[in-house]
C-alpha cells in the first residue's frame, strides 16, 4: 500500500468538533486504549491531517507524531487504522496475529499476507480463552461511553476471541518483539483457520514503508 515513497501534503489542523469525533472513533475501534487517550491526544494538542496519495488520511500530533491514517479503498473502507509507531508505544491495546518466519520478508515487501503464513507452528491465530478479572482506570471513569473489554493475548500469543473480517490487526513476527505490519482483515480468523488458504490482509501498512519513512517534520 505504502510501497513507494510518500511525497505529503500540507498540515490541515483540524476543527474541534472533527477533533473530537477523532477521538471517539479511535476509542470505539481501539477501546484498550481508553486508559492512554490523554496521552495520545492530550486535550491542548493540535490533531492534524495530512492528505497521502490513493485516497488516505493520516492524523498527526502537534505535526511530527503519526498516529493513524484512514485509506478509502474497497478493502479498508476509512476503517481507522494505527501508525506502527503508535502500535509500538501502545501494543497491548492492539488485537494481534502472528505470522511464521518465512512470510516475514513478504510481508515486509508489501506483499498480500496469505493464511499459511499464520496456520503454519510458528504462526498465531486467536484462541478464545477467558482472562482474569481487570480493574477500572480513571480515565474509564471519564470515558463513560466506552465499554473497555477483558481481552489480550495469552502467554503463547494468542488473541484472546477470535477476529472479524474488516477488523484491522496488529501482525507480529515470530522470534520479533516489535509489530512487524498492521492493516484490515479481508477474511475472519475462524474461517482463515477452517479453510488455511487465501489471502487474510491485502494493504497493509509495514516496517520501513513509505509511510513509516515519511518525514514529517
Amino acid at each position: 500500500m505504502f510501497k513507494k515513497d510518500i511525497t505529503p501534503s500540507p498540515k490541515q489542523k483540524l476543527k474541534s468538533s472533527i477533533q473530537r469525533n477523532l477521538r471517539q472513533s479511535l476509542l470505539t475501534t481501539y477501546p484498550l486504549l481508553t486508559p492512554f487517550i490523554d496521552d495520545i491526544i492530550p486535550k491542548k494538542a493540535s490533531l492534524e491531517q495530512i492528505k497521502l496519495p490513493d485516497r488516505v488520511s493520516l492524523y498527526v500530533i502537534d505535526g511530527t507524531t503519526p498516529l493513524f491514517f484512514q485509506a478509502d479503498t474497497p478493502s479498508q473502507q476509512n476503517t481507522i487504522v494505527p501508525h506502527l509507531k503508535l502500535v509500538h508505544r501502545f501494543p497491548q491495546c492492539f488485537p494481534t496475529i502472528r505470522i511464521d518466519r518465512g512470510a516475514i520478508r513478504f510481508v515486509l515487501s508489501g506483499a498480500t499476507l496469505m493464511a499459511p503464513g499464520l496456520t503454519s507452528k510458528g504462526g498465531r491465530l486467536p484462541l478464545p480463552h477467558e482472562r482474569p478479572p481487570r480493574e477500572k482506570s480513571a480515565a474509564e471513569a471519564e470515558e463513560s461511553e466506552i465499554e473497555v473489554p477483558n481481552e489480550g493475548a495469552d502467554e503463547e500469543g494468542h488473541w484472546s476471541r477470535e477476529l472479524e473480517k474488516g477488523e484491522p490487526v496488529v501482525v507480529l513476527a515470530e522470534g520479533k518483539e516489535e509489530a512487524c505490519a498492521v492493516g484490515v482483515l479481508v477474511a475472519g480468523t475462524k474461517e482463515i483457520k477452517e479453510k488455511g488458504k487465501g489471502p487474510v490482509i491485502e494493504e497493509a501498512h509495514s516496517l520501513g514503508d513509505g509511510l513509516w519513512r515519511m518525514a514529517l517534520d
